[in-house]
């Protein structure tokens, strides 16, 4: 039997869990870091929690025998995914990283880019007063200091610090173009700030600010780590399976 883990808690980790789950032979052990209060759970076996660093994780790898780990975690989960790239080596199970495609500017759009959510926040005197910010709640501290006011989207209640001027709209995607444009209209939002996460669930914010000719300030995506990098699924599931009928391959080889 094939035992594959995959560090989840994305679309993507959902669906990949779902695919190997379909396969004769394998099992699959979906892994979520517990920071949403009631995550979309994957198909098969689920494990909810941190592992308490990468020697622990690479403990697990070795103890629960997986054949391979794939990180399916979110862009900017950059700890997570350094962790990943250590366990896997100290272990020895070879590492898959399955990233979705970052998203491209269009006609019509205009972008600002910044290296983290520190430049962001120093960015935003020249560009608007009224901010649509769909960072995460992890980064808003970042933003706490700005005197601008803030509508600040996520998922679960952040903890504090938090801009002194803000709306808090609780909410999780997928979000339409319609349901954007509304929102933006109705706080008279002048500029967008975003992670550069890619992916269509939450795509549809980028469109209303290019209907809208509202600036956007994007936060460029961390470098990616030595293991392999493959941007969807359906590659993911034929690179592990190759590797199971080459047993001398390592997954990505």
């Amino acid at each position: 039997m094939r035992r594959y883990l995959v560090l989840g808690g994305t679309a993507e980790a959902r669906a990949l869990a779902e695919e190997l789950h379909a396969l004769p032979d394998t099992l699959v052990v979906s892994s979520l870091a517990g920071r949403v209060r009631r995550p979309r759970l994957p198909v098969g076996q689920v494990r909810v929690g941190g592992f308490g660093g990468p020697a622990m994780l690479a403990a697990y790898l070795v103890a629960e025998r997986f054949d391979a780990v794939v990180d399916a975690t979110h862009p900017f989960a950059e700890r997570i995914s350094a962790s990943a790239a250590q366990a896997a080596e100290l272990a020895g199970t070879p590492l898959l990283v399955l990233r979705r495609p970052g998203w491209t500017e269009r006609a019509g759009d205009t972008w600002h880019w910044v290296d983290d959510l520190v430049g962001a926040a120093a960015l935003l005197p020249e560009l608007g007063e009224r901010v649509f910010l769909t960072t995460g709640r992890q980064g808003l501290p970042a933003f706490a200091e700005c005197p601008q006011w803030f509508l600040v989207r996520c998922v679960d209640p952040p903890e504090p610090p938090l801009p002194a001027r803000h709306e808090l709209l609780l909410d999780r995607g997928p979000y339409t173009l319609p349901g954007e444009l509304g929102l933006l209209r109705e706080h008279r939002i002048d500029v967008l700030v975003t992670k550069d996460s890619g992916g269509p669930l939450t795509s549809a914010k980028l469109d209303a600010a290019r209907d809208l000719s509202i600036p956007v300030v994007v936060v460029r995506r961390p470098a990616a780590g030595p293991a392999p990098v493959l941007p969807d699924v359906a590659q993911v599931v034929r690179a592990l399976t190759e590797s199971a009928d080459h047993p001398g391959r390592a997954a990505g080889d």
